[in-house]
């Protein structure tokens, strides 16, 4: 029997692999001592899978990563996150750098995109932008014994997030585990306040944003007025023309 897991990384490529705004997919400019890395994609382990999911790969992009040599490194983010171990490989690459890094969330730093946030110097976020931590997702296939072992590791990679997130913004482990349980989207004020950024960009409004329907609790357009908007589904579409054609109707009579 196969179980249905409508909040999954596969829902979350597959939402947004036609997205408009995602090119380019993410590129490193350099210019004198500075170096700015662009990350706007999901994030997916290797070539293949951008291939045929979309998303920038760690495969592709650490190699660049690694051949900054210090400088300023200007880290921009909008992304919906992806798989945590690629975030994790594009984390150690930076550090490799050697060089001062500042993240810029110009948009959406979600899941595994915080990862990569956090591991900066520094770390703003435009307004209107919006920084969540959530608990690892997976799907596994098997006997019991091969679920336990997803559970158990499912588990060791919430507690290395949660030390990291800990790390970063001085909150308790037991509180930041707390915040992933419940999915939680900060506001850049709210980020701010619980110290997972350093300050709020001054005179830049957030980038476009992402179909996160793939999310239990993503910010929906009603309440995120002011700043980014997600993408319209189909079915949001519909409705509201709907309701465009219904007042229509009532303007003509």
């Amino acid at each position: 029997m196969e179980a249905r897991v409508p909040n999954s990384l596969t829902q979350l490529l597959a939402s947004n692999k036609k997205r408009p705004e995602r090119l380019p997919q993410s590129r490193i400019v350099a210019e004198g001592a500075e170096t700015t890395i662009y990350l706007y994609d999901s994030i997916v382990a290797d070539e293949e899978t951008a291939h045929w999911w979309g998303g920038v790969s760690a495969e592709a992009l650490v190699p660049q990563i690694r051949a900054i040599k210090g400088g300023d490194v200007h880290l921009r983010i909008n992304s919906p996150g992806g798989d945590v171990f690629a975030a994790q490989t594009i984390c150690q690459a930076i550090r490799d750098t050697g060089a001062r890094v500042i993240a810029h969330v110009d948009g959406y730093a979600a899941s595994a995109a915080t990862v990569i946030a956090i591991a900066a110097d520094e770390v703003e976020i435009a307004p209107g932008g919006f920084f969540m931590i959530h608990n690892a997702w997976t799907w596994a296939m098997g006997n019991a014994a091969d679920l336990t072992a997803t559970v158990s590791l499912l588990s060791k990679i919430d507690g290395t997030l949660a030390g990291q997130y800990a790390a970063k913004s001085g909150m308790a482990v037991d509180d930041v585990k707390a915040a992933m349980d419940a999915e939680t989207w900060y506001s850049a004020e709210e980020a701010l306040a619980a110290g997972l950024v350093d300050r709020i960009a001054e005179g830049k409004k957030a980038q476009a944003a992402w179909n996160m329907s793939a999310y239990s609790k993503a910010p929906k357009i009603e309440d995120n007025a002011g700043g980014i908007e997600d993408i319209a589904t189909e079915e949001h579409r519909a409705r509201q023309q709907q309701r465009i054609a219904m007042l229509a109707r009532l303007q003509v009579s």
